[in-house]
């Protein structure tokens, strides 16, 4: 799975992008004409807790990666000219955006942070992009024999665009999802809003029209300081906690953001443990047993037999799998069998 971190030149995208890999992409107006890409595992204490429990030789996190790619000057944001067509393919290529705010001043930019007023400039860029791939699409459409399905789907989210309304909050049936995968709409993505703040306002509250301009746009918001995550993130564990005493916060809000963007991938995860491996496998939420054995190997899910299931607050409760069958909390589970967060699994199969 890819997340976009996306957004207004200057917002702090690298920064937040290098907090959460551990990369040193070059931040500023310097690296303009490439994306970065890193891997983060997500962290995950079932994992370790199973680790504790089956002493396994590794452990291995669920993993995503996020991309951060060069976005427009607010002043072109705010004069509608369109998103650069580079920037628009790395956008298209992700599952979800994380559109990062300025809720900090800066040197370099030409005006005092306005979170609000770049919440909605961006989305319009979205909404823009879309509109404009809609329209030149109808245009062929007229030459088009059999397209009346087509043209009627997308004249409504033609519709929708025009009054400024996000193809995300358009209600689409499931033969219009076919219709229009191949067209991969922005506005249409999930998309978290992330406040990216100075410093001196680490654990201060979000600002209420900020709060409000989320929720006008059905969004979740997160608030992280990329400066203070990249500093904590090269500290040892032991010193990373007195250190976040010292700011007033409970964790990094890195975990926080990567969590928050699991979920709006709609991912769940579950587990596997032995004396091999422990290890998270993430996967769509109402994914079937059948499909989710394909996610550890396809020969597991073409020889597919049956899925041997226990939770993780039993299996750690109880402390063995011998123990959770005698409790009764030792599962057999068949192919259509919907696979819950937290679910240990072993699958068996014969191929």
């Amino acid at each position: 799975m890819k997340v976009g971190i996306v957004g207004l030149a200057g917002s702090g995208k690298t920064t937040i992008f290098n907090a959460l890999t551990g990369l040193a992409a070059e931040v500023g107006y310097g690296g303009r004409d490439r994306a970065n890409v890193g891997v983060i595992k997500v962290p995950d204490e079932r994992v370790d807790r199973l680790a504790d429990l089956f002493k396994p030789k590794k452990k291995t996190y669920a993993e995503m990666a996020f991309v951060d790619v060069a976005g427009p000057e607010a002043e072109q944001a705010e004069r509608h000219s369109g998103l650069d067509p580079k920037l628009v393919q790395h956008m298209r290529e992700t599952d979800a955006l994380v559109h990062v705010v300025r809720a900090f001043e800066s040197p370099y930019a030409t005006g005092a942070a306005d979170a609000v007023k770049d919440i909605k400039a961006f989305e319009d860029e979205l909404m823009l992009t879309d509109l404009v791939q809609i329209e030149n699409r109808l245009e062929r459409l007229k030459k088009e024999k059999d397209s009346a399905r087509e043209r009627e789907t997308l004249e409504r989210l033609k519709s929708s665009l025009e009054s400024e309304t996000s193809l995300r909050d358009v209600e689409i049936g499931a033969d219009e999802v076919q219709i229009i995968a191949g067209f991969r709409f922005l506005s249409l993505k999930p998309l978290l809003l992330l406040l990216s703040v100075g410093e001196d306002r680490i654990s201060a509250d979000v600002p209420g029209d900020v709060s409000a301009a989320a929720a006008a746009n059905h969004l979740d918001l997160i608030q992280m300081c990329g400066k203070a995550e990249m500093d904590i993130a090269q500290l040892d564990p032991s010193e990373q906690r007195d250190f976040l005493v010292d700011l007033g916060i409970s964790e990094p809000a890195r975990d926080r953001f990567i969590r928050a963007a699991y979920a709006l991938l709609d991912l769940i995860s579950f587990l596997t443990a032995g004396e091999d491996e422990c290890r998270a496998w993430p996967i769509r939420r109402g994914t079937t047993a059948h499909k989710a054995a394909g996610k550890i190997h396809s020969d597991i899910e073409r020889g597919f037999i049956r899925a041997e299931v226990i939770r993780f607050e039993d299996l750690i409760e109880y402390g063995s799998e011998a123990r959770c069958r005698e409790h009764g909390k030792h599962k057999l589970e068949g192919k259509d069998y919907i696979v819950k967060d937290g679910d240990v699994v072993h699958f068996r199969f014969n191929v």
